[in-house]
Formats: C-alpha cells, sequence, structure tokens
C-alpha cells in the first residue's frame, strides 16, 4: 500500500524551527553511503527513501497526528516520542495539526502504520436523529479535525459521519469525526495497528474505539474521561516507554502506566486499553 510522502522528525523547542516536508535519512548513513558508493546511486537511494512507497522491507512505521498542536503545542512530547520510535526501529511520521482535515482521516489506513499517535482534540459528540430532528448525546467520542466546518462542504458523505466540534460553546466549529465515517468512509482497513488516542473520553465511550477494531486496528488506547494536555503528553510518553523499551504486552504496559501515572489531577481520568479480541 502505498504511503504519504514522509514528513521530518519534529525537535525541541531548543532546537531549530521545525520544519515539514519528506523524512531524510541521519547525516551519518547518508555520509557512509557517498563514501562507498557512486554519486548517482547515493542519490537514487536518498530519493526513494524521501519519496518513496513506504520503509525499508521488514521496518515499522508510526505517525503522530497532532491536531492538538493548533491549540496546546508541545514540541518536546511530539520529539521525545520521536527519539522512543526510532530507538525502537520504527520510521516515525509527523502531521502538525493544519494537515489534519476529513480526507486525511478518510485516507489514514492506507498508510500502513503499525502504531498510531492521535494526538487530538475529542469529546462526546451531539447529534440530530433523522426521523425527528432532536439532538441527543450520543455515546461515542468525536475526534476533531484542524478543518472549518462547511455544511456544504462534503454534501455526498452520509449523515452522521461527521459532525460539528468545537472547542467551546461558541468557537469556530471544526469537523469532527464520527464511529460510522470510520467504519465506512476511511479508505481501506488497518492492519493490527495500535491506536493510541490521546484526546479527551477517548473510552468514556466504548464506540469509537470498537469502530477503530472493527476497521482492523489490534487495540484502542485512551482516557476514560476529559483529561489534560500536560497529563495525556506524559502518560504517553511512559506507555511508549512501556511497549518499546522494556517491550511489554500492550495490556500490562497500560495497567503499569496506568498505575504509576494515576488519575488526572485536575479531572480524573485514567488511561485504559480496548483489545481485539477476534
Amino acid at each position: 500500500m502505498s504511503r504519504r510522502s514522509r514528513k521530518k522528525r519534529p525537535q525541541k523547542k531548543e532546537e531549530l524551527h521545525q520544519r515539514k516536508g519528506g523524512r531524510l535519512r541521519k547525516a551519518a548513513v547518508v555520509l557512509v553511503i557517498v563514501a562507498i558508493i557512486s554519486m548517482s546511486l547515493a542519490a537514487g537511494l536518498l530519493l526513494s527513501g524521501v519519496i518513496g512507497g513506504g520503509p525499508e522491507s521488514g521496518g515499522r512505521a508510526a505517525a503522530i497526528v497532532d491536531q492538538l498542536d493548533l491549540t496546546q503545542p508541545n514540541p518536546d512530547f511530539a520529539a521525545s516520542a520521536t527519539d522512543i520510535l526510532e530507538e525502537a526501529g520504527y520510521t516515525v511520521d509527523y502531521y502538525p495539526g493544519e494537515e489534519i482535515t476529513v480526507d486525511f482521516y478518510r485516507d489514514l489506513p492506507t498508510h500502513d502504520y503499525d502504531l498510531l499517535i492521535l494526538r487530538v482534540h475529542s469529546g462526546m459528540a451531539e447529534e440530530t436523529d433523522v426521523a425527528t430532528g432532536e439532538k441527543t448525546k450520543r455515546e461515542y467520542v468525536s475526534l476533531f479535525t484542524g478543518e472549518p466546518y462547511s455544511r456544504d462542504k462534503y454534501p455526498d458523505e452520509p449523515l452522521g459521519r461527521l459532525g460539528k466540534a468545537e472547542y467551546y460553546e461558541g468557537a469556530p466549529p471544526l469537523f469532527g469525526i464520527a464511529p460510522d465515517f470510520i467504519l465506512y468512509s476511511m479508505r481501506d482497513s488497518f492492519d493490527d495497528t495500535l491506536i493510541v488516542m490521546m484526546g479527551c473520553d477517548g473510552l468514556r465511550s466504548e464506540r469509537t474505539a470498537q469502530a477503530f477494531l472493527d476497521k482492523g486496528a489490534s487495540a484502542f488506547v485512551s482516557w476514560t474521561r476529559s483529561v489534560s494536555a500536560s497529563h495525556s503528553d506524559a502518560g504517553t510518553l511512559l506507555l511508549l516507554e512501556k511497549l518499546l523499551v522494556e517491550e511489554l504486552p500492550v495490556a500490562d504496559a497500560v495497567d503499569q502506566t496506568a498505575a504509576e501515572m494515576g488519575p488526572d489531577p485536575l479531572y480524573g481520568a485514567r488511561l485504559r486499553a480496548l483489545l481485539d479480541e477476534s
């Protein structure tokens, strides 16, 4: 399956200003290639790494989807997560908030990631009943895009797959992604992908999580209630250490992370996982 063009790793605050674009190989590797083979062959190898269709054979790939970058940026989190992932042998794509659109979510399974870190706003949705026109609270979690909401933008998208998402009452609305969008509008399927959804309420209801599992994910890890960005960032980095450095199974890594982090002191959210039992 084809991948989106690679993204450069994010840099920490003390480093140079974050750049976007294709992922480059480390300078040391480039120098070795130039030293031992011809310049033309080296250029060809580098080009295939930046623009080509995925990681080296057998390699693992991860993505950091940072919609939260629009309102609560944390370049240190993105850089630290990238370091952990790369040390564990993953190639890493980073997507900043302005790239997180409806069509970005639609194509997400086609990139064949092994691990998806969704640093995105999320919340319980309000939906209109088709038969009565009545607005009712639905027990599912809507994932925010960074795309401004427009009622007429996606006329061919069936009702109930996209919604209006707001950071707070009266805020400029964005498109929100519903479970039926995951099930029926996303292209292709996930291939045992581990989903870490860092936003609020991710497992307050299991409908959105189950939609990811039904779409081919192996597990969905998230929070039981609203969660502060700082607690979620710290908890996710600890979870990555448990998964990739200590090499614990997902359930054990989540349990240990939850025990060590405790509930969010502001909102009481706890980390948990929903696993594919099929």
